[in-house]
Order: structure tokens, then C-alpha cells, then sequence
């Protein structure tokens, strides 16, 4: 121990003796580390937190799988089969209640399933939250006990439309309660619904899906869907097409999944048979038991991938800074190999001089670690921030928890010895009379110069692989940004409404969410107004399969692709409003009401892939899957100009436009104002309207259009930031590597140059002769990073829009970047060696 703390004095003073050194690595370090840590603390919220209940390492989640023509026709928990390759984890609420009865391998199973979009009024106060329903084993099950209170019991999960009892997130119980300890008891309104605070739930638990983004902010007993959500007919949630319920249990000691799995699969079969009516076509689908510990991973595996990357190209720069420092500690191990041979003189082993060395780097790494913890710790965040709408009421918080100072302590000590091994090797290998002698620098000058210049090669080899992922990834999102979108995205404020259904029951809804149309257009300000079931270019999707009246070649089949379109209901001032052409026919106005003829318009694109060579105009459609559905023909009046729909990587859709005032219902509307205001400035105007309609409805997601599209492409703006961070690190990090080895060579041919000039060289040819070798180093690492990046690129291919992995644009001027810098990273040595006088050169040898 004696000897150890020795070797950190010296190491300490060492360090204090080269201020420029030790400032170059540690901040090399730290800013590396930190960039890994920043990653990892996202990465770890994404992929390996689990659901903060008491061992979720024995939960299981039900899910099903299936083929195309499995019963299940109705919307699954993603709102589409397809999505999920005939996998749903959604159940009907009558198979669940069979299934329970027939289980007998697992333990209870529980039934849990989000809301988004309830109102919650609390003293007076309309807010939109999202809500999750919970069967009334839930909480007894997943052994969850309530910060406050009680949790939902069966007691509370009684007959249908029963159970008015709430338990708030500790997130709401703050924001909304203000932490107080009175909440207990208090009535709140849930879709105009009196309900009864009785607990308050850990701050651990966020909602049956570890690190979603939107974590449910109430919890309410199953019992109280058909008030939240009173629909019937095939959107039913008692019913049983409507597949939506997510099931979990813990498994039972001794019992296999595989074992459990089987039995509970024969299960599910009875439970359907005795539930539903299964036609000769359908198939039934399997029960497939998953891990239930982090909940339903559907949406956060869309991400796997890009973290990966990410913490691939973050691992990169982390490899550039320690192989920087590593250069930079060989060439003081060679400088310092006088003192080397003195302490071999005095009696010095080997491994005591190794160990000295690696002192030094431990506690440069330990310095850069622990400014990389710091930069971590207050970064955690970055990236959630990055892919944030800005308007989301649960936006993803990122802990800081055991996992990233255990991950970040490890890479401390990782490039401690990673970086110090081969200076420590080097110096302890050291001849003793060549180190003692004069002239002793030249020993291993040409070998210490080789394998500087290899480890930077090997820099600006991985130097180019970012800079080049980066250059695609900036252009990908300037490509999109030049995308049209079909319509006038400046001035227009987009806002949502969400009706409950226990108050306005269709078709009150329509003539509701019309008049808050005509009230909106009144606000001073306003130019023009109308509301749609499909915000464009905002990550949603409703299709459908398209009649044509008269032509049997496009009778329906189910998912049939070639019959597919997208669908908009939307209001009667809809394309004036959003500029988008009218170029045929007219457009949709307020006299398409629900007693006039049914209406509707096409775009382009449709018209082209349903009607190709023949006007549309006139023609008579329908979109029931079902022939025997008496569901009216439909009349298209118009054809208007081609729009994105969902986002703007995909092609031009085919897209149908009807008036929301002829549907049957229409759940939410999102308004699109057109206005000069700013949404600050229009939102009190905004609110003293809807409050003068039905103080209980709160305004959510107030954005404008162009926020709404630039969140559609938050992915592409995360990995065009985060690369380009990287990608200058890089090149930070390369030019320092350049500049170190080319001043060392400098300096270790100081004596040569002197003799070269005394020999009537001219000064210029001699900086050219060190420009032209700093070259030559750049090139080949290029030339090897361009080739690492086009056996790489085919990982990043799917994530780009508009160019190609091999784009030659891209290539060139990510070369061309690289190359100017490593040479203006070796001008200042090329400039001092060609200032060398002969004499002091001369003199000195």
C-alpha cells in the first residue's frame, strides 16, 4: 500500500509537470465517456429497465400469433395485426374472462390495457391525460403497494359500468395535488365522470410498459370501460371483436413456460370456442407465453436498432480518444527513457516501472471518468429531448441509476489500461546502456514513429467512419426538410379534442365537434379552420379497402394491397384551409351535411391507381369490408392535389377524403387554424371558446403544423445531431493525433532538417516534404476508413431518404473534410520545421 501511494504522488506531480497533457486527455477522455454514458443511460431505459414491481423477472406476458387468416379482424393494441407479422397481445374482453377461469398453470391472470386522451377535471381545471385500466387482481398480483392509500381491489372491478375509484401516478399526485397527503378522498371527473381518489401509486411504477415515453398518469378499475368508453357494434370493448386487453401472470413455482405454455394454449382454444363464433374460414391462433418483466416492447423494439448504432458509433469516439492518448503517452514514454534506464540503473524491476506507468494512466482515466460521469449525469437526458414533440404531456424522464455508474466506472478503468498498457510496455522494454547514452534518442526513434503513425492511421481510419455516418445522416434530414408536404404548412396551429363518449353518444359528437368548428372560426385572428380525424404528416394512419361501383375487377378481398387506400374524414372547409388545389370538380363545403348526399374527394394518386385512363368524377364508391353491409354508395365530386399522409419518407398514397359530418362517429378531432398569431397568442382566445361550449374540455397538444411534421422525423434529427457531436469529436481527436505525431517527427528529425537546409535546401520544399508526409498519413487512413464504411453502410441503409450508402457526394466531401484538416493540423509542425536554423541544429547533434 506504501508503494502504491508513492506511485500516485509521482503520478499526481508527473501530470502537474505537462498542464497541456494532462488538459488534452482527461477533457479527450471526458468528453468521450460522457458521450458513452449519455447513450447508455437512454439505451438502458429503452432495453433493460424493467416494470417497478417486486420481482418482474416472474412475470409472463400472453400473446398470440397467428396467420392471415386468424379470427381476429378487429384492432389490436397497435391498431394493426399486419404491423406485428400476425402477432397481437391484445385479448376481447370475453375471451379474457374465460381464459382466466380455465388457467390453471399461472398464477391469477391480470388484465391491463392504456387509454390515452381521457379528461381529467380537477377543481374545475380540464386536463387530458392517459389513463390505464386495470383488472381488480391487478395490484394484488403484481404486489404493488401504493405510496398512499389503497390500490384498485376486486371489490372495485365489479359489474360493467361500475367502480368509480381512481389511483393517481405519483407524477400527477404532484403536479396536480401538489404532493398533498389530503388527496385521499377527493372527487375528480374522468370523461365527465365523478370518481374517488383512493391511493396514490411509487414512483417507481410508470405503467405495465417499462420506459414508454407516455406513461399513464391515472389508474381505473376495467369495470369503468363502457362509461369511458361507451361504443357499440363492432368497437365494443365488452365485445368480441375488439381485441385490446393486455394479460400478464406470474409464473407458478415448478411449472415450465413451455409446459404452462401448451396447457394454456389449449386453454385459450376452449375459451375462444365457448366466447366467440368462429367461422369455417378462420383459424384460431396460438398462445405463445413471452417475458412479461418490462411489459409490452412492441413500440420501444422500433428503437433497438438505432441504439445500437448509436452506442456502436459513441464506443467509436471512446476507441479515438483512448488510442489518441495512447500516442500521446508513447511519445512521453520516449521522451522519458533516460529516466527509465536511470531507475533500471538504481534497481528497478520491471513490473515496479509498469506499474508505475500504469498509475499515471488509471488516474488520467479516473480524471476523464470522472468528468464523463458529470457530462453523463447532466446529458441523460439529451437524447429523450431530442426526440421529444414538445407538447406531449408524459415525455420520457431518464434515471440515473446503478446500471450507468457501474457502466461508467468499468469504462474508467477500461481505457486506463487501455491506453497505458502499450507506453508502460514499451518504456519497460527499454535497452539500459543505449538509455543511458547521449545519444539514446535514437534507439527507437524510427520504431516509435512507425507505430505512432500506425495509431493515426487507425484515428483517422475511424475518423472517416463517423464523419462519413454523420455526412449521411445531415443530408437525409436536409432531404427531408426539402420535401413539400402538398400543402401550406406556415401559419397553422393544430390543436386535439377529445369528446367523451358519456356525454356527447354519437351523433352528438358531430354536431359538437361542428360547432366548436363555427365557434373557432369567430375568434378574431382565425382565417380559416376545419377539423380532421387524421392530422397530415403526423405519424397516423387510417386505410381501407375501396368498391368501385360497376367494376368487378376491384371487388374487395381482405388485405388485398391492390384495393388499399388511406382514409380522412375532414370538414367542409378542409382544402381551403390547408391550400391544398382543387384540380377537378369541386371540393368538400358546408353543405355536405349528414342528411345530404354522401361525398366524397380523391387525390391524385388515387384516382390514378383506381382510375387509370377514366374520370373519377361521378363515380360511385363504397369501404365496407362486408357486401351484405347496407352502407350507402358514395359519390366522388373532386380530385384534389397530391399530400403526404403519414410522413414524408413515403411515396404519395392513395388517400380518400369524406366529410367527418356523414360518419357515424368520429372519436377525436385535431383542428387545424389557419392564422398570422402566434399559438401563444391565439390559445387564451382558443380556451375562452371551448369554455364557453363545455368548461369540462380541455385543449390538448397545441402545436403547429410544422412542429407536427418535424415530429414525424424525430428519429432522422436524433442521429443527425448525436453523429455530427461525434463526428466533430472525431475530427477533433484526429487533428490532435496528426498534429502530435507530426510535431514528435519533427522534432526527433530536428537535426536532419538542419543539415538539409545547411545543405541549401529551401525552407518551402521543406515544409512541403512535412506536408506531403502529414498527407500521405491522412490519405491512407481515409482510404482504409472508406473502405470500413462501405462494408458497413448496408446497416445504416433503411434509415436513409434520398441518397445511397455509396453516395459519391457524401464520400467526397467527407474525404475532402478529413484531408483538410489532418493537413491544417500539420502546417504548425511543417511551418516550425521549415523555421529550423542549421547552426542551434548543428550544434546540438
Amino acid at each position: 500500500m506504501q508503494s502504491l501511494i508513492q506511485d500516485l504522488r509521482y503520478a499526481i506531480r508527473q501530470l502537474m509537470k505537462s498542464p497541456g497533457f494532462t488538459a488534452i486527455a482527461v477533457l479527450s477522455l471526458a468528453l468521450a465517456i460522457g458521450a458513452n454514458t449519455t447513450i447508455f443511460s437512454f439505451a438502458n431505459q429503452m432495453l433493460f429497465v424493467t416494470l417497478g414491481v417486486p420481482h418482474p423477472e416472474q412475470l409472463r406476458m400472453l400473446t398470440l400469433r397467428g396467420d392471415e387468416h386468424m379470427l381476429i379482424h378487429a384492432l389490436g393494441t397497435d391498431g394493426s395485426i399486419g404491423a406485428r407479422e400476425n402477432e397481437v397481445d391484445g385479448f376481447a374482453y370475453p375471451v379474457y374472462r374465460e381464459l382466466r377461469q380455465r388457467n390453471s398453470v399461472l398464477n391469477d391472470i391480470v388484465a391491463v390495457s392504456d387509454t390515452p386522451g381521457v379528461n381529467i377535471t380537477v377543481d374545475g381545471e380540464p386536463r387530458a391525460r392517459t389513463a390505464e385500466l386495470v383488472s381488480g387482481n391487478f395490484y394484488n398480483q403484481m404486489q404493488l403497494r401504493p405510496e398512499l392509500g389503497r390500490g384498485i381491489l376486486p371489490s372495485d372491478d365489479g359489474p360493467l359500468g361500475s367502480g368509480s375509484v381512481a389511483v393517481l401516478s405519483d407524477r400527477l399526485w404532484h403536479s396536480a395535488f401538489g404532493g398533498s397527503r389530503d388527496v385521499l378522498g377527493k372527487t375528480i371527473r374522468v370523461n365527465m365522470t365523478p370518481v374517488t381518489i383512493v391511493g396514490v401509486n411509487p414512483p417507481a411504477y410508470t405503467g405495465a410498459t417499462a420506459g414508454s415515453p407516455s406513461a399513464p398518469e391515472i389508474f381505473l378499475p376495467l369495470s369503468m370501460v363502457p362509461i369511458l368508453q361507451p361504443q357499440k357494434g363492432e368497437m365494443d370493448p365488452t365485445g368480441p371483436n375488439l381485441w385490446w386487453l393486455q394479460l400478464f401472470a406470474r409464473a407458478k413455482p415448478g411449472i415450465k413456460d413451455d409446459v404452462a405454455q401448451t396447457a394454456l394454449d389449449v386453454a385459450f382454444n376452449a375459451a375462444v370456442h365457448a366466447s366467440i363464433a368462429v367461422d369455417k374460414d378462420d383459424t384460431v391462433p396460438h398462445l405463445v407465453l413471452k417475458d412479461g418483466s418490462r411489459g409490452d416492447t412492441y413500440e420501444l423494439s422500433q428503437v433497438v436498432k438505432p441504439l445500437y448504432l448509436l452506442l456502436g458509433f459513441s464506443g467509436l469516439v471512446l476507441l479515438l480518444a483512448c488510442a489518441n492518448i495512447a500516442n500521446l503517452m508513447l511519445a512521453r514514454a520516449t521522451a522519458r527513457q533516460r529516466e527509465m534506464g536511470v531507475r533500471f540503473a538504481l534497481g528497478a524491476t520491471r513490473a515496479r516501472v509498469v506499474r508505475q506507468l500504469l498509475t499515471e494512466s488509471l488516474l488520467l482515466s479516473v480524471l476523464g471518468g470522472a468528468g464523463g460521469l458529470l457530462l453523463g449525469y447532466t446529458g441523460r437526458n439529451l437524447v429523450p429531448w431530442l426526440m421529444s414533440t414538445g407538447w406531449s404531456s408524459g415525455e420520457l424522464a431518464v434515471p440515473f441509476d446503478w446500471r450507468v455508474f457501474a457502466f461508467s466506472a468499468a469504462i474508467t478503468l477500461c481505457t486506463g489500461i487501455l491506453f497505458g498498457l502499450a507506453p508502460a510496455w514499451r518504456a519497460s522494454r527499454a535497452q539500459l546502456n543505449a538509455t543511458l547514452k547521449e545519444s539514446s534518442q535514437s534507439a527507437s526513434r524510427r520504431r516509435r514513429t512507425l507505430s505512432g503513425k500506425a495509431i493515426v492511421g487507425f484515428q483517422v481510419a475511424l475518423s472517416t467512419l463517423l464523419v462519413v455516418s454523420a455526412a449521411f445522416f445531415v443530408r437525409t434530414i436536409y432531404n427531408l426538410n426539402t420535401v413539400s408536404p402538398g400543402f401550406d404548412a406556415h401559419d397553422l396551429t393544430l390543436f386535439s379534442i377529445s369528446l367523451p363518449q358519456s356525454r356527447y353518444p354519437a351523433p352528438l359528437d358531430l354536431s359538437a365537434y361542428h360547432r366548436i368548428e363555427e365557434a373557432v372560426a369567430a375568434v378574431p385572428g382565425v382565417e380559416g379552420v376545419t377539423a380532421a380525424s387524421m392530422p397530415l404528416v403526423a405519424g397516423w394512419m387510417m386505410q381501407m379497402n375501396l368498391h368501385i361501383d360497376g367494376n368487378d375487377s376491384q371487388a374487395l378481398k381482405k388485405s388485398a394491397a391492390s384495393n388499399l387506400a388511406m382514409r380522412d374524414a375532414v370538414g367542409g372547409t378542409f382544402f381551403s384551409t390547408m391550400s391544398i388545389p382543387i384540380l377537378a370538380g369541386r371540393a368538400l363545403n358546408e353543405q355536405d351535411t349528414e342528411t345530404s348526399p354522401k361525398v366524397a374527394v380523391v387525390n391524385e394518386a388515387l384516382a390514378r391507381k383506381f382510375f387509370p385512363n377514366a374520370n373519377p368524377i361521378g363515380r360511385r364508391v363504397r369501404t365496407s369490408d362486408d357486401p351484405k353491409d347496407p352502407a350507402p354508395w358514395v359519390e366522388i365530386v373532386g380530385i384534389c392535389g397530391n399530400t403526404h399522409y403519414q410522413n414524408l419518407r413515403e411515396d404519395l398514397l392513395p388517400i380518400y377524403f369524406e366529410p367527418y359530418r356523414q360518419q357515424k362517429e368520429l372519436g377525436t378531432a385535431t383542428y387545424a387554424v389557419r392564422s398570422s398569431l402566434s399559438p401563444n397568442r391565439l390559445l387564451p382566445s382558443l380556451r375562452r371558446t371551448l369554455q364557453q361550449i363545455d368548461p369540462d374540455l380541455p385543449i390538448t397538444e397545441v402545436r403547429t403544423q410544422q412542429q407536427e411534421i418535424d415530429s414525424t422525423m424525430q428519429q432522422e434529427r436524433m442521429f443527425a445531431s448525436l453523429t455530427a457531436g461525434f463526428g466533430v469529436l472525431a475530427l477533433a481527436l484526429a487533428c490532435v493525433g496528426v498534429y502530435g505525431i507530426m510535431a514528435y517527427t519533427v522534432s526527433q528529425r530536428t537535426n536532419e532538417i538542419g543539415i538539409r537546409l545547411a545543405l541549401g535546401a529551401a525552407r518551402e520544399h521543406v515544409r512541403a516534404m512535412v506536408l506531403r508526409e502529414t498527407v500521405w498519413l491522412a490519405g491512407a487512413g481515409v482510404v482504409i476508413g472508406l473502405a470500413l464504411t462501405m462494408a458497413l453502410t448496408h446497416l445504416i441503409a433503411s434509415m436513409l431518404y434520398g441518397l445511397k450508402p455509396y453516395d459519391p457526394a457524401t464520400l467526397g466531401g467527407s474525404m475532402l473534410v478529413l484531408l483538410l484538416v489532418a493537413v491544417l493540423a500539420g502546417f504548425i509542425p511543417a511551418h516550425r520545421a521549415s523555421r529550423v536554423d542549421p547552426i542551434e541544429a548543428l550544434r546540438n547533434e
